[in-house]
């Protein structure tokens, strides 16, 4: 089997204005980089359809969806300092959540061996009722209850590695004991959460593992948090699937952050979270784009993850 590759030129149409760092040019970087090395034949190809409401509804609540598709409807604007919607930004958000979906439904069905979703806007920052860090939906959430309710799976685990702390799907999750919630993130940095002793709450209490990373953390100290710390987590836990919050901006030449992993840091956390993947959830393993804002060390480390999972 193939590994599905979730991609749509919709996405190019989320207008955050030529000076931000979550651009188009970064889903078109990633793309030229694969049609470069020859792999973008190589991959089952899924154009996506929008998300259903009912399945976006398991995260937002429908007040805050219809506030931010009104708030798009007349011209956008900044949703806070940070976060910018466009007049085509709520149906394309919707079209990345469907993009999840149509991952997790590919992965799940057995068409394909694993899936990555090439989309934007992001979404890990997302809280249930606030848009924040560039996210407008919690696309990984939207996907782990998505596993949950149709697909029938009771225990999903979501690693985030970007170097942001995930604080939305931690949030919305924090309380629950059937999403597994992973991140390594460099601390301190935006949005400031992501302690050791944020554990979850109630029933949700040891299913929130967080794996602060100091400026400067680099291949080793990532592979070293994985192989010690992600995967004993994951063992555990032993999840019907894994998501995976894939940032990139933990690379070295990141303009919006301070760690130094190289693209054969990435590749090498790739294949341990597939291992994993394979050995506890039977390979159901979907990665979701987060950030990464150096287009070329973007498009050269998804690439690097790609080849891993497609071997």
């Amino acid at each position: 089997m193939k590994t599905a590759f979730v991609y749509h030129p919709r996405y190019l149409e989320h207008d955050t204005g030529p000076a931000h760092p979550e651009r188009p040019d970064r889903l078109q970087a990633i793309v030229e980089e694969l049609k470069r090395r020859s792999l973008w034949s190589r991959l089952l190809h899924i154009e996506p359809e929008p998300a259903e409401r009912k399945w976006v509804e398991t995260v937002h609540p429908a007040a805050y969806l219809d506030r931010l598709e009104a708030f798009c409807r007349s011209r956008g604007g900044y949703l806070d300092p940070d976060t910018v919607a466009s007049p085509q930004s709520f149906s394309v958000a919707l079209l990345a959540a469907g993009g999840v979906l149509a991952a997790c439904d590919a992965v799940l069905s057995g068409r394909a061996r694993n899936g990555f979703c090439a989309l934007r806007p992001p979404g890990h920052h997302a809280e249930q009722a606030r848009a924040m860090g560039f996210c407008l939906l919690n696309n990984v959430a939207i996907g782990a209850r998505y596993l949950q309710r149709r697909w029938g799976l009771e225990r999903v685990a979501i690693v985030d590695w970007d170097v942001h702390h995930g604080n939305g799907t931690q949030a919305i999750f924090y309380e629950d004991p059937t999403v597994l919630f992973i991140s390594l993130h460099q601390h301190p940095l935006y949005p400031g959460t992501g302690l050791r002793q944020e554990r979850g709450q109630g029933a949700g209490e040891g299913y929130t593992y967080n794996i602060p990373l100091p400026p400067g953390s680099g291949d080793a100290d990532y592979e070293r948090a994985v192989r010690e710390e992600v995967i004993p987590a994951l063992e555990r836990f032993r999840p019907e699937a894994v998501l995976l919050s894939a940032g990139f901006d933990a690379h070295r030449l990141d303009p919006l952050a301070n760690q130094e992993v190289t693209e054969s840091g990435f590749a090498r956390m790739a294949e341990l979270v597939r291992q994993a993947a394979d050995a506890l959830a039977g390979g159901r393993l979907i990665a979701v784009l987060e950030g990464g804002y150096h287009l070329q060390a973007l498009a050269r480390s998804v690439a690097a993850c790609l080849e891993c999972w497609m071997a």
